[in-house]
């Protein structure tokens, strides 16, 4: 089955001069893309490319200290650019964390606060059933700047189960899109195959009825299902003379984990999820090595790596920091977060230790970067942080509040988890909804928050559980508390 056959095709006008000719190139662009883009100098518009990886731990690259697994396609990245070790993620699961990357905002203002599933459990949890259009994604502010614009991956911010009205993914601001199984539009469906078996078997096949072309292939395989997606999609664009920005969401070391047959092993949880992780990065070579092998395009273009929350238990690890996967604890929201780009990341090799800042910060920061306009009448939460993404240090200014799923008050263990989080400088607190059971850690000396300082730093304490509790109330309420 050709795969190209789901994929919408798409013929970028050349980029021309400011002339009728130009004129022309702009009018044609409306119809293929709906609107006019605004007219840029092409040296202001970087290319962008987004690889964010489901359910991988701090420490799951070899380049984040992984001695169990290798991986040298991104390792090759963290030592040609930067590695930031104090990345966070806005929510501890996935959903959540996917609308604050895209959006710039906190995920409670769009009320997705948990993994978003059937209509019925979305209902009870008090969450929304898919990402309200109308959103100030970065795609569509890119998009109207006259970037292409592509999702290549998992989605999960709309259109699961039995969510089956939810809008297409190109509605978002995408010009064009390959999805998994949590997502509206042409997709790629896994097939199992583990060692003795003979045919493949099917998971989540009640996704074909989720738009429009889907394809079968090798859970193992799909992320080169995606990479062969996204390369076409940046042959046009340059061809075109377009700026490109292109999501690369791949699921793999989300369980259940299927790597390939030969390396398969024991067939225990940690060792199928190190072989599902090294041959993702096999997998993205290719991507990498497509823009690095090109002159054009390895100096305009920028490729950030990160984590959409921590692990789950007993597969990845999030190196020295405490929890997992749905926690609010540092090993649930600390990401690696690795930068690239030649033309513009300062230092090579670098390993910054100190720059504290998280995902909402992404989307104005590149907006600045890319010199893209600010959407109208948005407010973001996150701030412009160029200079730091591009190396030269710098944390955010305001603090970086939390919130847990809702459905997650015991998970892995934990029989009453802190509800809600802050990190503000050197400090990190935890609490209840109603600002009790109190958790203060000085995460300059005490990064596993192994230490709870909130007798001995009552006035700390007071200001931040003050300053958390009103974003809390301030931000739509979800059902945690009665679940």
């Amino acid at each position: 089955m050709n795969l190209n056959r789901f994929k919408m095709t798409i013929r970028f006008p050349q980029r021309t001069s400011q002339s009728c000719t130009g004129c022309a190139s702009i009018a044609l662009l409306a119809v293929v893309f709906g609107q006019a883009p605004a007219v840029a100098n092409s040296a202001d518009q970087p290319n962008i490319v987004l690889v964010f990886i489901d359910d991988m731990g701090w420490g799951d690259f070899s380049c984040f200290g992984n001695e169990d697994a290798r991986t040298p396609n991104i390792d090759r990245l963290a030592t040609e650019g930067v590695r930031f070790e104090q990345f966070y993620v806005n929510s501890p699961i996935c959903s959540p964390s996917r609308t604050a990357i895209s959006t710039g905002q906190y995920p409670q203002r769009w009320r997705i606060t948990s993994f978003l599933n059937n209509r019925k459990d979305n209902h009870r949890r008090g969450m929304a059933q898919w990402l309200d259009p109308k959103a100030p994604m970065l795609a569509r502010s890119l998009h109207q700047a006259g970037y292409a614009t592509g999702h290549f991956g998992k989605w999960h911010m709309g259109g699961q189960r039995d969510v089956n009205e939810a809008p297409a993914i190109t509605d978002y601001g995408f010009d064009e899109s390959l999805t998994n199984f949590e997502g509206m539009g042409p997709k790629l469906l896994p097939l199992t195959l583990k060692p003795g078996q003979n045919e493949p078997g099917r998971i989540w096949g009640g996704a074909e009825s989720l738009g429009e072309g889907y394809r079968w292939m090798l859970r193992s395989e799909i992320t080169s299902g995606f990479v062969d997606a996204a390369i076409p999609f940046i042959d046009k664009a340059e061809e075109a003379d377009k700026p490109f920005y292109v999501n690369l969401w791949p699921d793999d070391v989300h369980s259940p984990f299927w790597p390939p047959v030969e390396t398969w092993g024991d067939g225990s949880k940690r060792t199928l999820y190190l072989s599902v992780l090294e041959s993702m990065d096999k997998q993205l070579g290719r991507l990498f090595d497509r823009i690095r092998d090109d002159d054009g395009l390895r100096n305009n273009t920028l490729i950030l790596v990160c984590s959409d929350n921590g692990p789950e238990q007993g597969a990845g690890e999030a190196g020295p920091y405490r929890g997992f996967k749905t926690h609010l604890y540092e090993g649930g929201l600390r990401s690696p977060l690795i930068v690239w780009g030649p033309k513009f990341v300062k230092k090579q090799n670098h390993v910054d230790k100190r720059s504290a800042f998280s995902a909402i910060d992404l989307v104005p920061t590149l907006l600045e970067l890319t010199h893209t306009p600010f959407p109208d009448d948005t407010a973001f939460d996150g701030e412009p942080l160029v200079n730091t993404l591009l190396g030269e240090g710098g944390s955010r200014k305001a603090p970086i509040f939390f919130r847990r799923p809702p459905d997650r008050d015991s998970f892995y263990g934990d029989e009453d988890l802190p509800d809600l989080a802050v990190r503000s400088g050197r400090w990190k607190l935890l609490c209840e909804y109603d600002g009790t059971e109190v958790e203060l850690y000085d995460l300059r000396d005490d990064p596993a928050e192994s230490k709870n300082v909130a007798v001995g730093h009552a006035e700390v304490a007071n200001q931040l559980t003050k300053s958390l509790l009103e974003w809390h109330q301030s931000m739509p309420p979800d059902n945690g508390p009665s679940l």
